[in-house]
């Protein structure tokens, strides 16, 4: 027995000593530590829960090969999934260019139990086109790189417990017509590294026929409710729905009901989601054929309202609950220096949240780029307001710059291909992220980076999505529309314009810059919009800043981004280091000043109903 588990011991060890990080680039603490067995095994998908599912992240097979060319019969070696391939994380650390294609290989196996069930393949995101095969047969195709993706898969599985997938993924980086945020073929200051191929965790879970396909939670303080609209995967008039809400586990409502797509349940005396209390409701969905119970999913839910009003001088100003509030957030990335678009641990994915708290920030805006369904659920959780920007259009590299234009009517004019790529996502982006209380406004485009139909874009979000604000522009070129007017502005606050039809915000500002040796993407070229050399001279212009951001917010502002998080491959100006290793700005300090900050604004407003 001994001699068998030693054998078992060796095997388990040469496969893992085939796999290293690669390259010498800094490294996070949880990359360093990371073990291919025991990658991203964290349920993947918070806002909706079953019980069975089964993770596929870890050591697959790959290959690169000529686009258009067969499939492979051989592979080249193994890759970590899910680290994009450019990642040190990887194992691999190779680009591939448009001319090539990237092809994933794995053999898994499906429980005895699940042997009457739907299969389900999920992926998390990959990027760009992707296509699948299970046991030698096509199976689908999906385009984007940012929002979650499936396919049943029961009709391509064999007999027998071996099973076989085969993934291609093609990416053009910035030489598509495809959004990718701020990839590309050749990273330079603002700009940065290739992300190709699969990003996100990939995993399976068994289903009944008839099941729960998707759900939206929308919640109203004013007449206290929750609406659940839900999806089935079939004709469900005749069946029931039975839905549980509880409070730590203590019910306050449960009601059985013939299925209806959408459900209003009255929240008596809600418990309201902010920042400072993140309260949370969990929510139980049984669906009920013919007396039995088919389907069971876990949801949660936030009762929270965020609108505009106008203060006692007529300014229009962000309002959470019914009540004016100051967002006050960072720039986030969301890069890493071993696992470049992908955290090494979900310890790792929920730390910048953590901190950002801690600098006494209360938002994110989350900048061209789409995290995992786990980051959204640990702001909710946190307690973290979030703007999410939507990754600005392919073929714009250099970008269509236009920063703080106002409503001068000149766009980007995109090819047929950019629009329906970035419309496609755009709505799988909202979709996907539409039940999450943390997020409180969508932010279409980045300073006219690629930016075009704006009126029709932001009228088509906002009626999609009612109950968000809509950023049309952040700090881009402004029309008359929308929910808020957002200018940028380096390093220091300045309100370049004032908009008396939308609340007005400073969506950039900031970047200073401070290199700290030892924790450095690369030996030279790093940059800050200014540059110190020592955590207090840094900290010192922030509280400068601060205080002259203090001085604006009575005339006008109701929000602010500062720029940024961390540091990201060569820019310096976060406040910790690329590698998470180093606070760089002083905690305690930066938290007063964004305190004194957040309390700036006017004590009284007009009072207006509720429901204008």
């Amino acid at each position: 027995m001994k001699n068998i588990l030693f054998i078992i011991f060796f095997i388990s060890l040469n496969i893992h000593s085939q796999w290293k990080p690669i390259g010498d680039n800094i490294k996070t603490d949880w990359g360093e530590n990371i073990n291919p067995d025991n990658v991203l095994q964290e349920y993947p998908r918070p806002i909706l829960v079953r019980k069975d599912w089964k993770n596929l992240n870890g050591l697959w097979d790959y290959t690169i090969t000529g686009k258009g060319e067969n499939k492979p019969k051989n592979y080249d070696g193994e890759i970590l999934v899910p680290f994009a391939i450019e990642s040190s994380l990887s194992g691999v650390k190779k680009r591939i260019s448009k001319e090539q294609e990237l092809w994933y290989h794995k053999n898994f196996q499906i429980p005895r139990k699940w042997k009457k069930k739907e299969i389900i393949l999920h992926f998390g995101a990959v990027d760009w086109e992707s296509e699948l095969w299970i046991n030698d047969k096509k199976v689908g195709i999906h385009k984007g790189g940012y929002d979650p993706f499936s396919f049943n898969i029961t009709p391509y599985l064999k007999k027998g417990k071996n099973q076989k997938i085969e993934l291609r993924v093609w990416d053009p980086t910035d030489e598509g017509f495809q959004p990718r945020g701020k990839q590309v073929k050749n990273p330079r200051g603002i700009w940065y590294s290739p992300v190709s191929g699969i990003w996100q965790t990939v995993w399976i879970e068994p289903l009944n026929t008839k099941h729960i396909s998707n759900l939206y939670t929308t919640t109203n303080i004013d007449i206290p409710s929750v609406t659940i609209k839900t999806f089935t995967s079939y004709n469900s008039e005749k069946d029931f729905l039975e839905l549980t809400i509880t409070d730590s586990d203590k019910i306050i409502s449960k009601i059985q009901q013939k299925f209806d797509s959408e459900i209003k349940i009255a929240i008596n005396q809600p418990k309201l989601w902010t920042p400072e209390n993140p309260f949370l409701y969990d929510l139980e969905i049984n669906l009920i054929s013919k007396g039995k119970i088919i389907d069971v999913v876990k949801t949660y839910f936030g009762m929270r309202k965020i609108s505009i009003r106008k203060d006692i001088n007529g300014t229009k100003r962000l309002h959470l609950n019914n009540k004016q509030y100051f967002q006050f957030g960072t720039l986030d990335q969301g890069w890493w220096p071993d696992g470049l678009y992908t955290a090494p641990s979900d310890d790792a994915l929920k730390f910048d949240i953590i901190k950002t708290k801690e600098y006494g920030f209360n938002m994110i805006r989350k900048h061209v780029k789409v995290e995992p369904a786990r980051w959204y659920y640990h702001a909710d959780r946190i307690g973290m307001l979030v703007w999410q920007d939507m990754p600005n259009p392919g073929k714009t590299n250099p970008p269509t710059w236009i920063r703080n234009k106002f409503f001068d009517g000149k766009e980007y004019i995109p090819s047929p291909e950019v629009e329906k790529n970035f419309m496609n996502e755009w709505k799988g982006i909202m979709d996907f992220l539409y039940s999450n209380p943390s997020i409180v406004c969508w932010v279409p485009f980045n300073e006219g980076w690629g930016q075009f139909n704006t009126i029709e874009i932001t009228n088509w979000t906002k009626k999609y999505d009612p109950y968000r604000l809509v950023n049309p522009a952040s700090g881009g070129n402004h029309y008359k529309i929308g929910d808020i007017t957002d200018v940028h502005n380096y390093p220091d606050p300045k309100m370049k314009f004032y908009d008396p039809e939308r609340s007005n915000v400073l969506g950039e500002y900031g970047g200073i810059g401070l290199a700290i040796d030892g924790h450095l993407w690369q030996k030279n070229k790093n940059w800050g919009y200014v540059k110190y050399s020592n955590s207090k001279e840094a900290t010192d212009e922030y509280v400068n800043f601060g205080n002259q951001l203090f001085e604006m917010v009575p005339r006008g502002f109701s929000g602010a981004i500062y720029t940024q998080t961390t540091d990201v491959e060569g820019e310096v100006n976060g406040l910790m280091t690329y590698d998470r290793k180093i606070l760089k700005l002083d905690v305690e300090r930066v938290k007063k000043i964004n305190l004194k900050v957040i309390s700036a604004l006017p004590a009284k407003f007009i009072r207006i109903p509720p429901n204008l």
